[in-house]
Order: C-alpha cells, then sequence, then structure tokens
C-alpha cells in the first residue's frame, strides 16, 4: 500500500518501483494517460521528497512551493529589429553589447522582432496540442527511448529509471540537423509546421550565434566555424494539469548539455531561473522567445557565459506547452574537439575545462539525469584562480 500525504509517503516495505515504473511506460500512454484515466492522487513515482534547493510550502514540509512571494525576474528584452541588424552598425553594437551582458550574468535573456511570425509560433504550439491529443494508439508509433538510432522519440521522462523522481509532462524529440530530415518521420498532426519552424530557428540561431561570437570578443563567424550551430533538435514538451502540483515538477532543475537553447512558452507560465541564489518567475512575453546559453557554450568560453539552472512547476491548470531548440549534435558521431576558446585564454585566465567531444559531453549528461547537479562539474580541470570567477 502506498499512501501519499501533503507532507510525507508512507511506502510499504514490499513496494516494488522499478515495477510501477515498467507499468507506467509500458502503457506508452505518458502522464496524459494518467490524466485522461481520471488520476486524482499523484502516483508514487511521481513525488519529489527532497528536491534540491526547491522552495518549501508553509505548513506543508517536504513538499515544493509556487512561490506566490517572490519578486519575478525580468529577463532583458532585446529587441533585434527584425532585420536591421545587419543593416545598421551602431544598433547591431548596441545589440551585442545587450546579448553580451545578459550571457555573462543571468545567462538568459529574451528577444523580440526575431524574424520569427506570430503565425508560425501560434501553429506550432498548436501542432504540438493536436499531436499530443491524438488517440494513444496513434502516439505510440513514435515511443521509444533510443535517441541514438531515432530522430523522433516520444515518451514520458527521458531519464525515467534514473532520476530520483519522475516529472509530470511528455515530450517528443526530433533531431531536425545536421542530417537532412524526411518530413514523413514525423507525426502528422504536427508536421508541416514542424519544418517550417525548425526552418525558422534555425535561421534565428545564426544570427545569435554571431552576436554571442562578437560579445566574446571574437570576429562574429567563430563560433559558427567551429560548429555550435551545426546540429539542432526540437524538444516538444506537454505538462498536464496536475492534481497534486504541489509534490511534484513539471521538469526538474537542470542547465541545458547544448550550446544555445531557444525557447519558445505558451501563456501558462511556470518557468523559474536561478538567479542570485534564489528561484524566481520568469512570466510570458507575448511574442518573445527566451534564449539562454548552454554548458557547452560556457566551457567554450571558459565561463564568460554562464549556463543558468532552471526549472518547470507543475501546475492545477494545463496543459502547458513548450518547444525548444537545442543548437548541438547530440548523439551524431564527430570528431570536432571542444575545449575553452584559445583566444580567451591569458595568464590569470587559465582553462577551467577540459577539452571533450558533444558525443561525450551527451552520454554523460543523459546518463547522469536530472538530479539537481551539474554536468560541467565532470568537466573541470584541477582547480584555478579563473575558477574563483565563477
Amino acid at each position: 500500500m502506498v499512501v501519499v500525504s501533503g507532507t510525507h509517503e508512507e511506502v510499504s516495505a514490499t513496494y516494488d518501483r522499478n515495477k510501477e515504473l515498467r507499468e507506467f511506460d509500458d502503457t506508452k500512454a505518458g502522464v496524459k494517460g494518467l490524466v485522461d484515466a481520471g488520476v486524482v492522487k499523484l502516483p508514487r513515482i511521481f513525488v519529489h521528497h527532497h528536491p534540491s534547493n526547491a522552495l518549501l510550502h508553509e505548513g506543508s514540509p517536504g513538499s515544493i512551493r509556487h512561490n506566490q512571494t517572490q519578486t519575478q525576474l525580468r529577463l532583458p528584452i532585446i529587441d533585434l529589429g527584425d532585420g536591421i541588424i545587419d543593416k545598421d552598425a551602431t544598433f547591431r553594437k548596441e545589440i551585442v553589447e545587450k546579448v553580451r551582458h545578459a550571457s555573462e550574468t543571468s545567462g538568459f535573456f529574451q528577444v523580440v522582432n526575431h524574424g520569427i511570425p506570430q503565425t508560425v509560433m501560434d501553429e506550432i504550439l498548436e501542432g504540438i496540442r493536436r499531436f499530443y491529443e491524438e488517440d494513444t494508439e496513434v502516439k505510440k508509433q513514435f515511443y521509444t527511448r533510443d535517441y541514438v538510432n531515432k530522430r523522433v522519440a516520444y515518451n514520458s521522462n527521458f531519464d525515467l529509471y534514473s532520476s530520483p523522481a519522475a516529472n509530470w509532462r511528455d515530450s517528443m524529440y526530433c533531431s531536425m540537423g545536421p542530417q537532412p530530415f524526411n518530413p514523413q518521420d514525423l507525426p502528422e498532426a504536427c508536421r508541416d509546421i514542424l519544418m517550417e519552424y525548425s526552418d525558422q530557428v534555425k535561421r534565428l540561431g545564426i544570427i545569435l550565434f554571431e552576436l554571442l561570437s562578437e560579445g566574446l570578443g571574437l570576429k562574429p563567424n567563430r563560433l559558427r566555424e567551429m560548429g555550435c550551430e551545426e546540429g539542432h533538435a526540437l524538444l516538444c514538451h506537454y505538462y498536464p494539469a496536475c492534481p497534486e502540483p504541489e509534490l511534484t515538477m513539471g521538469t526538474s532543475e537542470h542547465a541545458d548539455g547544448d550550446f544555445l537553447s531557444i525557447l519558445l512558452q505558451d501563456h501558462i507560465g511556470g518557468l523559474q531561473v536561478h538567479h542570485q541564489n534564489q528561484w524566481v518567475d520568469v512570466s510570458p512575453t507575448p511574442g518573445a522567445l527566451i534564449v539562454n546559453i548552454g554548458d557547452l557554450l560556457q566551457l567554450i568560453s571558459n565561463n564568460k557565459f554562464k549556463s543558468a539552472e532552471h526549472r518547470v512547476l507543475a501546475q492545477k491548470v494545463g496543459p502547458r506547452l513548450s518547444i525548444a531548440c537545442f543548437f548541438t549534435t547530440t548523439f551524431l558521431p564527430s570528431t570536432t574537439i571542444y575545449g575553452p576558446i584559445k583566444e580567451l585564454l591569458l595568464e590569470d585566465n587559465p582553462p577551467v575545462y577540459r577539452e571533450t567531444t558533444v558525443l561525450e559531453y551527451t552520454t554523460y549528461y543523459m546518463a547522469k539525469a536530472l538530479d539537481g547537479t551539474s554536468a560541467l562539474e565532470n568537466f573541470k580541470l584541477q582547480t584555478s584562480s579563473s575558477e574563483e570567477k565563477k
């Protein structure tokens, strides 16, 4: 017998967590399947016992608080000018400075007038909703945990069997590049708009990498020449309404294991960023996309740019929809070695990290799971004076 209360869980000595995980996974219906079945109590596998750095609900020890009192983090909103950035040198210099400052401090910023039409952003959200709300039998054909050989992978929790507790969300991962993508491999419900959004967000990523490169004091093409924008993947999340959101998370705290992420979220919110030693809400801004630095960019910038921890709260309302574009080649074989960029290294700023490949980093990141620790720690060299500046 498993009894879940608002404070602690009483678990019988015969409780078999792996059995419950397998039974949930075998349904191939995800969290949405639980909601459709009318679940009113959170299954044990989703209960987060001692969430790292979690804020506690008053009167409910051990549960996660949707902090009502915290001030909202106002991420810098950077206007890219919808094409002007390539025509006005003064304007471009101002934008580079804003991108640099945000990347060195919070590691997060928003962009508007980014060139992706509002109609495209609305339709990609609606297309993802259509996919998740299709009949389970239709979605099952895409259900897999093989991210190496499958370019489209739908499941619930990539780290279901290795994380301390499951998150209240379902996900579909689409590896869109660098290899050409056959549209027929995508779900029909969102096929056309996924291809369109992929093309649009890739173009935006190229612009951002040039700005980031200039922000590091390098030539505009430096990061692109290194292959930072070579591959990209779309991760489409569906967060159903949760019956007991105070006991679980939508997405556990983590930093992204890529070079750069571009996030489109709907109006519901729930995203929090760890900033100045506290979790702060990031409210949706109409028409804006959220950009954040990934671990690999922090590594090659030798800690100049910051890959910040963030998470998503589970909520009573839903579904919440989001689409993240990750710039990385993930599991694709590559001989490209990444380490701190030599032009950024000085006598008083020696390398903080060892060299690695994207494949090695991704493999470690995925195996580690979202456990509240940074994957970057595994790639640090001996403690140096520059590390103290982090």
